[in-house]
Order: C-alpha cells, then sequence, then structure tokens
C-alpha cells in the first residue's frame, strides 16, 4: 500500500498521457502531470487550478514572472522555479530553430519565441535580432529595460554591435506590458531613428514586432517600415 495518498489518481492520469497524448487531458490536468516532479506528496490538481485561474492559461502560468507565481497559494520556490525553467526550454528551443533556419523561413518560429520571450514581461523590454548574411539568428541582446511603459533605447549601441557581429540585418522587438501591441508615436518615432543610424552600414531593419498579451503587431506589415 502506497503512502501517498495521491499515488491512484498520478497513475491513472499518467497513463491517459502515455496512451492518448496531451490532447486527452485539460489544461490543468497537464499542468498538474508537470507539478508531480516537485509536489511530491500534496495533491496537485489545487495548486494547477489556482495557477490558472490567476494567469489565465499555460502560456501565462510558464511566462509569469517568478515573484508572481510564488504569491499563488500552495506554490512555494521550487514549484515556480520549476515553471521557470520549463519556460526557459521553451524559449531556448524557440530560439535554437532560429539559428539554423533562415528567419524568412521560420516566421512562425519567430513569432512563437516573441510570444514566449515577451507577452507576459511586466516592464517594458526592447531587444535586438542579429541577423547574419543568410538571415539566421546570430544573437538577441537587450538594449533597454524600462519602467513599465518606457524602455531607454540608444541606436548608436545598436549599430555599435551590429558592426561588431558583421550582421547584414536585425529585427527589432520590444513588448507592451499593458497587454495592447498597437504601435505608438514613439514607436514610431525610434525604428525610424534606428533606421536611420543602422542605413550607412547597410545594415536591413527587417521588421520591429510589438508584441502584448493581446497580440503581436508588425510595423511591417503596417507599412511603418
Amino acid at each position: 500500500m502506497t503512502d501517498n495518498p495521491n499515488q491512484g489518481h498520478r497513475e491513472r492520469l499518467r497513463e491517459r498521457f502515455m496512451v492518448s497524448g496531451h490532447a486527452s487531458l485539460a489544461d490543468h490536468e497537464l499542468l498538474e502531470l508537470l507539478l508531480f516532479g516537485v509536489v511530491l506528496r500534496r495533491d496537485a490538481k489545487p495548486i494547477a487550478k489556482a495557477l490558472l485561474a490567476r494567469f489565465k492559461n499555460l502560456n501565462g502560468v510558464l511566462g509569469a514572472p517568478l515573484e508572481a507565481v510564488k504569491q499563488v497559494e500552495g506554490v512555494g520556490e521550487a514549484i515556480a522555479i520549476h515553471l521557470k525553467a520549463v519556460h526557459a526550454i521553451l524559449v531556448r528551443s524557440e530560439q535554437d530553430a532560429l539559428k539554423t533556419h533562415t528567419i524568412l523561413d521560420s516566421w512562425s518560429n519567430l513569432l512563437n519565441y516573441v510570444k514566449l520571450a515577451l507577452a507576459n514581461e511586466t516592464r517594458e523590454q526592447f531587444r535586438v535580432l542579429f541577423l547574419d548574411k543568410k538571415l539566421k539568428l546570430q544573437s538577441d541582446e537587450l538594449f533597454g529595460d524600462g519602467t513599465i511603459d518606457h524602455a531607454p533605447v540608444y541606436p548608436r549601441e545598436i549599430a555599435r554591435r551590429a558592426l561588431e557581429l558583421a550582421s547584414s540585418s536585425v529585427i527589432l522587438l520590444h513588448n507592451h506590458p499593458s497587454g495592447d501591441p498597437k504601435a505608438s508615436n514613439q514607436d514610431i518615432a525610434i525604428t525610424r531613428k534606428i533606421i536611420l543610424a543602422l542605413g550607412p552600414l547597410e545594415v536591413n531593419v527587417i521588421d520591429h514586432l510589438i508584441v502584448g498579451a493581446e497580440g503581436t503587431t508588425s510595423m511591417k506589415a503596417l507599412g511603418l517600415i
């Protein structure tokens, strides 16, 4: 007889996953399955449901800031770190795809990467993806980390780094913590300043993607680049 009163439920959930795959599980059950490795004796279901209630969906749970996750009832540091590690693995996996395939052939990977990396950030970040001549990712670097609605950006620093990497193109990324990905006048202005700074170096600005919880906006698609 097992010492864990939840063992029978755990075994049944694992079996359903192995036999029928993730489609057979509700979101809270899939999250439960993930928590089994760090919630050893307690019932993981209430924790999974509390996380989803707080952060709306699985992407929100995994992308939420560490301290916010720890505030959920039943969640300690071990659970929070476990979830953030899973999120980091997902981000790194999408980043690997961008390093091995040309950006133009893996645009869906790029959008997934942007969403995973930035959609749930509570501070505004401005990042630059540097691309080689084959349009493969060289580096993803942070150039501005600000308050909830402002991240200072310095075009000369971006130009200097593009020279160091011998980049042929860049993609600009930043998030709107408000959730609304609409391009602001300030977004348009800084994009044009960066284009002017990179123009003499023959470094092309392919796009500026703005991400929020409500979606992702392409300034290129809107004719703003």
